[in-house]
């Protein structure tokens, strides 16, 4: 199942091939059933060694004396510095796919989507999920991480499920049920940086870091080496095959540079969309540039339409909120007409020119969102939007997102107006968790100084805040009758006009907060109206989906168009 030649143990006829790569190391050994085995060093620094041990086994390599699991592992026996285990499952079981044109994305957090924090409760909901129309749900990363708590990004064993949300079963019992549902999962994966606790591998193989570069959070990585590239891209296939998982999404993909970074994304596509049925890759590319997805990578989410959307509602004009902050009406004008709104042009404030042209890219390589895990948790006290802005204008945005031809994506509870905070925590002891908490509370410096504390990123009650409620109030039904309808709307008349072809787009601005789109496709087309606080909103008449009474300042209207020559342009 696995392609890796440097990396993981491997079952063959008569027992298991053990091995690591550490081209620095003097002496490796296998610590298994109690014995301590020599390993054979062989070309490349490739450590290996043949055992006939049987699955359930637990074993250490020590390199130099130093005891450590193994990186590759695909299950721990505890903690990230406890023994591996040798873990041989089943193949997952045949389903068909879907089509990416179809994908209605889901973001969920395994540990505060239930009460529970399990992939086995996780599962109990997709089935409400599925009603509701959603086609995808986008599991934050599951490898393993330090202590019981954190989001996912400070992973240090990415092939190994993380055991406080379950077993290797529960996560394989999970994308079975999801496809029953005819859910596709998709799992985000970091492959820029290790979490600064527990990554074994810069003792046993300190080659597979580039000491000439820094990521924002940690150690970059030395893509330049075959054997680097070799660990990420098993990696990556072994979710893929051994669970069945339907998609990745990649995060930070801006910092995969450096010699062999661009060989290891083009490769990485082609090993992907190999398999049968097809696999979905997604990246996070603050770039805005459109390389990858002409590259055969599906879409890439699209961080502007948030922000047009997020200064529109809030009148925030912080950080990377400036730049949007002069006419964000116009900016989400943009972002229907092209996708990025940064394309580079100037953005004053911003010094640097960031983007490049993606307009002539179809719109389901973008993946939109009102909200996501970043932009509530990486605010100060993780505020979703509906805490910060017009309920109504909520609710019009949030029907736009659902309706227009990019790919939404929700994050957990939006679908339900969830108010409850989403907001950073982990999981470190000692010196490490004393500088994530002073780092915290650095970070947001100004907000101490009002007297509003920064909640204690280590402190369990933190991640117990951002769990969601799962209330059956009146605002709960109301904001899912919502996603029926406009999720019901997009699958009967938006997603036949996405596999048809290109569209020719035309948006117009016709007020302080009007804008009207159209978008022509060969099957047929799509007109919208949305107002944000204009007096005088304008509805299309005879509207097939709306958002909000036709008077109200808040609206959206939306209006499926019949088939028409792409060079007919729609009065509207």
């Amino acid at each position: 199942m696995t392609r890796s030649s440097y990396w993981g143990p491997v079952r063959g006829t008569d027992g298991w091939t053990f091995r690591l790569w550490a081209p620095r190391a003097a002496t490796v050994d296998l610590l298994i059933d109690q014995a301590a085995l020599p390993m054979a060093q062989g070309q490349d620094g490739l450590w290996s060694l043949d055992h006939a041990a049987t699955p359930g086994a637990t074993y250490r390599f020590r390199v130099d004396g130093q005891e450590m699991p193994d990186p590759a592992s695909r299950l721990q026996a505890g903690g990230v510095s406890d023994a591996s285990v040798l873990l041989d499952s089943p193949p997952p079981r045949d389903w068909p796919g879907r089509d990416w044109s179809e994908a209605v994305i889901y973001e969920l957090h395994v540990g505060t989507f239930t009460p529970e924090g399990t992939l086995t409760a996780a599962t109990g909901h997709l089935a409400h999920l599925a009603a509701l129309g959603f086609t995808a749900i986008q599991l934050m990363p599951v490898g393993q991480f330090p202590g019981d708590r954190g989001w996912g990004y400070d992973g240090v064993l990415p092939f190994a499920p993380h055991p406080a949300y379950g077993s290797p079963g529960d996560l394989r019992r999970l994308v079975e049920a999801a496809h029953r549902e005819g859910l596709m999962v998709i799992l985000d994966l970091v492959m820029n940086h290790f979490g600064p606790e527990g990554a074994w591998l810069h003792h046993s193989s300190p080659d597979f870091f580039d000491e000439g570069r820094q990521t924002p959070w940690g150690a970059a990585i030395n893509f330049d080496r075959p054997q680097v590239r070799d660990f990420w891209s098993s990696c990556a296939l072994h979710w893929l095959e051994a669970y069945g998982i339907d998609g990745l999404r990649l995060d930070a993909v801006h910092q995969i540079a450096g010699p062999g970074a661009d060989a290891f994304m083009a490769d990485l596509a082609t090993q992907v969309h190999a398999l049968q049925p097809r696999r979905h890759l997604i990246t996070e590319d603050e770039r805005n540039i459109p390389d990858l997805r002409e590259a055969g990578y599906d879409a890439t989410w699209n961080d502007d339409f948030h922000h047009a959307v997020h200064v529109a509602l809030t009148g925030e004009s912080d950080s990377y909120y400036a730049p949007f902050a002069a006419d964000p009406v116009s900016d989400l004008a943009l972002a229907l007409q092209r996708g990025h709104v940064e394309e580079g042009q100037p953005r004053p404030p911003r010094d640097e020119l960031r983007g490049a042209p993606c307009g002539h890219l179809h719109p389901v390589t973008f993946v939109n969102s009102t909200q996501t895990h970043d932009q509530v948790g990486n605010r100060a006290q993780g505020d979703r939007l509906l805490a910060l802005a017009d309920p109504q204008a909520v609710a019009a945005v949030y029907g736009l997102l659902l309706v227009a031809p990019f790919i939404p994506m929700v994050f957990m509870g939006e679908e339900r107006g969830e108010t409850a905070p989403f907001q950073f925590f982990a999981d470190f002891t000692g010196d490490l968790a004393a500088a994530v908490r002073k780092g915290r509370a650095a970070e947001f410096a100004g907000i101490a100084a009002l007297g509003d504390a920064v909640p204690d990123p280590l402190s369990p009650d933190t991640m117990a805040r951002s769990r969601l409620g799962w209330a059956e109030d009146d605002r709960a039904r109301d904001w899912m009758a919502l996603t029926r309808r406009a999720l019901d709307f997009r699958a009967a008349h938006v997603v036949p006009l996405l596999k048809s072809g290109m569209p020719e787009t035309s948006v117009t601005r016709d007020g302080p907060g009007l804008i009207r789109a159209t978008w022509r496709f060969p099957a047929g087309g799509l007109t919208l109206s949305l107002a944000l606080g204009q007096t005088d909103p304008a509805p299309l008449a005879d509207a097939d989906f709306s958002v909000g009474a036709p008077d109200a300042s808040h609206s959206l209207t939306v209006k499926a168009l019949p088939s028409a020559p792409l060079s007919q342009k729609d009065p509207a």
